[in-house]
């Protein structure tokens, strides 16, 4: 299809959009229609030192005992992360949350799966699997926690405009504070059958879709999904999901103030010794000013401020996904961030993905490689 001129990041669609055999961007018909992300759940061995560089990242705590923690951004609703103690680090899986109780409720007619109380939290949950075996919870109904002191914007003076006037401008070097659980991405070996999940399932819409190099006839490769919320303003993406060789978590990104909580919270991360995994840049998909630390336990996290804000009338994106054209400006991609180091487990799964049940084939490596290299 020809993209009207006025239709918005228009520029970043293909020549001729989507074609004959694509999936679409979203479902007619969902079971129901989620709002948001809750929260994620991790497992982690050492919850002391989880809670370190949480505090560090710019979390507070809202709970913790020897075997749980939970971690919150300033803004009122849910906490970001939960995490368990457990003899093993992984990522078990996000919550979503629904409108409403009865949309759990739909979900259990659908799928036979029970509607249960969540305890402490609030509210109720519906624990479903997504075609890939990623833990996916709905929830309905929390206990909204309140809000908490939130690091501000700082005034600017741009474009001849005057703002701040007899004032300095001195933001301490202190931790970032998160304001909220922005997106989280994963990937996938069964690509379109876990992208119609998400559509059909909790109704998903698709903000942009990638495809690899020279295999566009082949379809899309990732895919950015946002909440429908009608009118209502929703991130560019909630959820992007990638083809790979594994189901894996890849990161998850934690919206705070400004590009300057960006920078000094970044700068804070350093001086503690953190991993910096890629950054200060601002992305092509979402706009999000970025920047890409990794925890004690190798999992990713982004602090990102400023991404773009979508209703449900702006139809998907289309662009081959490639290493230049992850960010607008800033550093050159990293092999950390494209998970392209040498290691014995990546090649593990590499080699393990390449199975006749899956949509990640030898063709698909070659284009995922093509991609490392563009």
């Amino acid at each position: 299809m020809t993209v009207p001129a006025d239709t918005p990041h228009a520029d970043l669609h293909s020549e001729d959009g989507a074609r004959p055999g694509d999936p679409g961007d979203r479902a007619t018909d969902p079971v129901i229609k989620v709002v948001d992300l809750a929260w994620l759940e991790f497992e982690k061995q050492n919850i002391a030192q989880a809670e370190r560089f949480a505090h560090d990242f710019g979390f507070a705590t809202v709970s913790r005992t020897a075997d749980e923690l939970s971690l919150r951004g300033t803004w009122s609703g849910a906490p970001c992360i939960v995490i368990r103690r457990s003899h093993r680090s992984r990522f078990v899986g996000p919550a979503f949350r629904a409108a409403d109780h009865s949309d759990l409720l739909k979900l259990s007619y659908e799928t036979g799966r029970r509607v249960h109380p969540l305890g402490d939290l609030g509210g109720s949950a519906v624990d479903l699997t997504d075609p890939s075996g990623m833990q996916i919870r709905v929830v309905a109904g929390l206990t909204d926690l309140p809000s908490l002191p939130d690091q501000h914007p700082l005034t600017f003076n741009f474009g001849g405009k005057i703002e701040r006037f007899n004032a300095i401008q001195r933001p301490p070097r202190e931790p970032a504070r998160v304001q909220r659980l922005g997106h989280v991405v994963i990937e996938t070996p069964k690509f379109r059958e876990n992208l119609a999940w998400y559509q059909e399932m909790l109704g998903l819409i698709v903000s942009d879709f990638l495809f690899f190099p020279g295999q566009r006839d082949r379809g899309p490769t990732m895919a950015f999904m946002r909440c429908d919320r009608g009118s209502e303003a929703a991130d560019h993406h909630t959820l992007a999901m990638t083809l790979g060789p594994q189901s894996r978590y890849v990161h998850s990104a934690y919206q705070v103030a400004d590009l300057d909580a960006v920078a000094a919270g970044g700068a804070y991360l350093a001086e503690r010794g953190y991993h910096h995994a890629w950054g200060i840049g601002r992305h092509i998909q979402g706009s999000q000013l970025f920047d890409y630390w990794r925890d004690l336990d190798k999992f990713m996290v982004e602090h990102f401020a400023d991404g773009d804000m979508f209703d449900n009338t702006v139809e998907a994106g289309w662009a081959p996904m490639t290493a230049s054209g992850l960010s607008q400006w800033g550093p050159p991609v990293t092999r950390d961030f494209l998970g392209a180091n040498p290691d014995p487990d990546l090649i593990k799964g590499m080699l393990s993905g390449l199975r006749d049940d899956n949509e990640f084939d030898i063709h698909r490596l070659l284009g995922l490689l093509k991609v490392a290299r563009s």
